[in-house]
């Protein structure tokens, strides 16, 4: 897959941008809404603990950066209504969209598919895949009045090659793959492009879950990882679309 793990983004390369994070309270999703803010992005943090979002808030706002804005929204129980009022209140307040990064996911239970519970299946695919799918949707308006809008879909090595006791996080990835090229498909002749990345081994809270032996020091920070995202949503990702990406190198 394709990698830009070396890309020096300039500092003014995201300056009148809008961009939404979601999942924007921690991990690679605190550090993507940081690093686009410090490249002059306007950034709206989209999660479902306002007081963790509200650090993140205070973050951006004592580096200098352009003001963000705090959604709060649970993906595990929102609905279409819920992502009309979102696409409704961004509308009101900055009129378009320029970037869409998906980063928020779950990873459910490490267990054979004969032995998942279809409760939790439900619940990785409602937050991993539906709730993307919805807040997709309602917000393509915004994205097309953009004249260069990015959308990023967060996705893994098990979602393009499936492995043994990732089922329902396996399968949500896959489908989220689906997605992006659909999505880009139809969108070939107009201004948006979708991607798919990869973040691969990163020291978080989501990977500890998943390998408590591992130990985190051996791998990258979220931090490490942002200069591929930033490659996609800054300009000189315009004309890429339908593509995979790998944030670090494969091993």
């Amino acid at each position: 897959m394709i990698c830009h793990i070396d890309y020096e983004a300039p500092d003014d390369l995201l300056d009148g941008k809008i961009v939404l994070v979601t999942g924007a309270s921690s991990g690679i999703g605190r550090a993507a809404a940081m690093s686009y803010a410090r490249h002059g992005a306007t950034v709206i943090l989209l999660g479902r603990s306002v007081s963790r979002l509200e650090v993140v808030y205070d973050a951006i706002e004592a580096m200098g950066a352009p003001q963000p804005a705090i959604f709060p929204l649970n993906l595990e129980s929102a609905t279409s209504q819920d992502y009309a009022t979102v696409a409704t209140k961004l509308e009101k307040e900055f009129g378009r969209l320029d970037g869409l990064l998906h980063n928020a996911s779950i990873l459910g239970e490490r267990v054979t598919v004969a032995d998942a519970d279809p409760a939790i299946w439900a619940q990785v695919m409602q937050v991993n895949f539906t709730a993307t799918l919805g807040l997709t949707q309602a917000l393509l308006p915004l994205l097309q009045v953009s004249g260069d809008a990015s959308v990023i879909f967060t996705s893994s090595s098990v979602g393009r090659q499936g492995r043994a006791r990732w089922g329902a996080y396996s399968t949500s990835k896959f489908a989220t793959e689906g997605l992006m090229q659909i999505l880009a498909d139809e969108h070939r002749d107009s201004n948006l492009r979708f991607n798919s990345l990869n973040p691969g081994a990163t020291r978080t809270a989501m990977r500890k879950a998943a390998y408590p032996d591992e130990d985190p020091q051996v791998l990258r920070t979220p931090e490490e990882i942002m200069p591929t995202y930033l490659w996609l949503m800054g300009p000189e990702s315009l004309g890429t679309s339908g593509r995979a990406f790998d944030a670090q190198p494969p091993k």
